[in-house]
C-alpha cells in the first residue's frame, strides 16, 4: 500500500483522498466520516505545543519539533500541566467533537474555526504565525492518525489543496506565508514530501475523467474560504500527459467564500434581533460597527474589537438609553463568546435556504424563545455584493483566457445554493455541471499524488 494521499486542508471542512485499483476514493475517517468540520478546541490556546510535542514524543518523532520551538515549548508544557491541574482536559478535540464541547461553555475555553482563513493574513506578528503553525501541524496530525486507523498506513507523502490566493490583498506575499506555515507544519508530522495544487485544478482532474472530447470548461469552486475561478482546456485521455496547469487558460482567485455569505447573512437578517438598527433618542442610528465585527468570525481584527474591554463599556453605555434594552442580547453574545455559535446558526439557515424559501434561526443560547426568520430574498440582498465580487473574478478569468467556456463546470462547498447555480445560469448560456461539491477537490488530488509520487 502507497504510504501517499492528498488532503483537502479545506476552510470549512478537511477531507482525504486515496486511490485503490486506479481509483479515487474519498478516506472514510474513523471518527469523522468522509469529511472532518476544520476546528479545534483545546482548553487554552497556550496549550496546543505543548500537546502536540507530546504526541510526537510517544511516536519518537519529536526532535525536529522540541528544536523548532526550543525557546516556547517549555511554557506550553507548564501551560499544560497547569490545565490539568486547574480540572480541565490536557488533550485537542478536532471536528464535530470540538464544536460540542465549545458550545457546553463557550467562554471558557479556546475553539478556533477555518483557521486557514488566517494562515495569508498580513501584520500577523511572528508568535502569530507559530500559533497558525501548532494548529496546523496538530491538525494534520490528527488527520494522519485517522488515516492510519483507517487501514491506509502512515503516510508520508501528500498532496495539499490550496486556493488560487489565500488573500486578496499582497497576494504573493501572502501566499508564499500561507504555503510556508503549512510546509514547516507538515514537517514537524513527519510528512517528507508535500505538494501543493490548485484546488481548481485538482476539481477539474475529476470531473475531467468523465469527458468524451477536449473542451474549454470554466471551473467555478466557491469554497468556504476562498472562491478560484478557472478556465481549463480539458478532454480525455492519459493525465500524465501534461500537468494541470499547463492545460490553464486563465485563473483568478480571493478570499470570498461560505464563510463571508454567513457572515453576510448574519449581519442582515440575524443581528437586528441583537439590535442592530435601533435608534437613539436624538433619532440617529446606532453604529453598525460593533454588529459587523461580531458576525466577521473570519477576521481576527474584527473579533477583537468586538471582545475589547472598550467596546463592552460603549455597549453598556448605549444600552442604559430609553429605547435601547435590546442590545443586552448584543453584550450576552459578547460576554459568553458565542459569536462563533452564532455563526454556525447562520450557516444552518443558509444551507435550509437551498431547500425551502424561509427558515427560522434559534437564538435562545442568547434569550429565551428568542429566533429570527430568516428568507431568501434576505439571503439574496445580503449576497449581492459578495457575487459581485465573483462575478468580477469571472470577467477577469474569461479575459485572460480570451474565449468563452463550453461548459461551466460548479464546485464546491457553497456551490449547493439554488442562488449561485441560478446566478450562473442567467449568465451563461452553456451546460452547467455541478459537481461532487465537497468530493471533487478531495478526489483529484489524490490522483495527482498517485501520479507524482512513486
Amino acid at each position: 500500500m502507497k504510504a501517499i494521499a492528498g488532503i483537502d486542508f479545506g476552510t470549512s471542512n478537511c477531507g482525504v483522498g486515496v486511490v485503490r485499483d486506479g481509483k479515487p476514493q474519498l478516506l472514510n475517517l474513523p471518527q469523522h466520516g468522509r469529511f472532518m468540520p476544520s476546528t479545534l478546541y483545546a482548553a487554552r490556546s497556550e496549550v496546543i505545543a505543548g500537546w502536540l510535542y507530546r504526541q510526537l514524543k510517544e511516536q519518537g518523532r519529536e526532535h525536529a519539533f522540541q528544536q523548532a520551538r526550543q525557546h516556547s515549548l517549555s511554557a506550553s508544557l507548564h501551560a499544560l500541566t497547569e490545565a490539568k491541574l486547574d480540572g480541565y482536559e490536557d488533550q485537542l478535540h478536532f471536528g464535530d467533537d470540538a464544536l460540542s464541547r465549545y458550545l457546553e461553555d463557550p467562554s471558557d475555553c479556546y475553539y478556533i474555526r477555518s483557521h486557514k482563513s488566517f494562515l495569508g493574513g498580513s501584520g500577523l506578528s511572528p508568535r502569530q504565525q507559530e500559533v497558525l503553525e501548532d494548529i496546523t501541524a496538530s491538525m494534520l496530525f490528527h488527520l494522519l492518525n485517522q488515516i492510519d486507523d483507517a487501514g491506509q498506513g502512515a503516510i508520508r507523502k501528500l498532496v495539499v489543496g490550496r486556493p488560487i490566493n489565500f488573500q486578496g490583498f499582497n497576494s504573493e506575499r501572502s501566499n508564499e506565508q500561507a504555503t510556508a506555515i503549512i510546509r514547516r507544519a507538515a514537517r514537524h508530522v513527519g510528512i517528507e514530501q508535500l505538494e501543493f495544487m490548485y484546488e481548481p485544478m485538482a476539481a477539474g482532474l475529476t470531473f475531467q475523467q468523465t469527458l468524451s472530447k477536449e473542451q474549454r470548461v470554466l471551473v467555478v469552486d466557491i469554497g468556504g474560504g476562498t472562491t478560484d475561478i478557472s478556465m481549463v482546456l480539458m478532454g480525455p485521455g492519459d493525465m500524465s500527459a501534461n500537468s494541470p496547469e499547463s492545460q490553464v487558460l486563465g485563473h483568478c482567485g480571493k478570499r470570498i467564500g461560505g464563510n463571508d455569505f454567513d457572515v453576510a447573512l448574519n449581519y442582515k437578517a440575524l443581528m437586528p434581533a441583537l439590535g442592530l438598527g435601533l435608534t437613539d433618542q436624538k433619532g440617529r442610528m446606532l453604529p453598525t460597527q460593533p454588529f459587523h465585527d461580531a458576525a466577521a468570525v473570519n477576521n481576527l481584527s474584527a473579533q477583537t474589537r468586538f471582545y475589547s474591554t472598550s467596546n463592552r463599556h460603549e455597549l453598556d453605555a448605549l444600552r442604559r438609553q430609553p429605547g435601547l434594552g435590546s442590545l443586552s442580547r448584543l453584550m450576552t453574545l459578547q460576554r459568553n463568546q458565542m459569536t462563533f455559535q452564532q455563526s454556525a446558526v447562520a450557516e444552518r439557515a443558509k444551507i435550509s435556504l437551498s431547500e425551502y424559501e424561509s427558515t427560522q434561526a434559534d437564538l435562545s443560547y442568547i434569550e429565551h424563545e428568542l429566533a429570527a426568520s430568516v428568507n431568501r430574498t434576505q439571503f439574496g440582498e445580503a449576497a449581492q455584493g459578495l457575487m459581485k465580487q465573483i462575478f468580477g473574478l469571472i470577467d477577469d478569468t474569461l479575459a485572460q483566457a480570451g474565449c468563452q467556456p463550453d461548459l461551466v463546470f460548479l464546485t464546491g462547498g457553497s456551490a449547493n445554493s439554488p442562488y449561485f447555480r441560478n446566478a450562473l445560469s442567467d449568465r451563461f448560456d452553456t451546460r452547467l455541471v455541478q459537481g461532487d461539491n465537497f468530493g471533487s477537490v478531495t478526489t483529484g488530488l489524490a490522483l495527482w499524488a498517485d501520479r507524482i509520487f512513486d
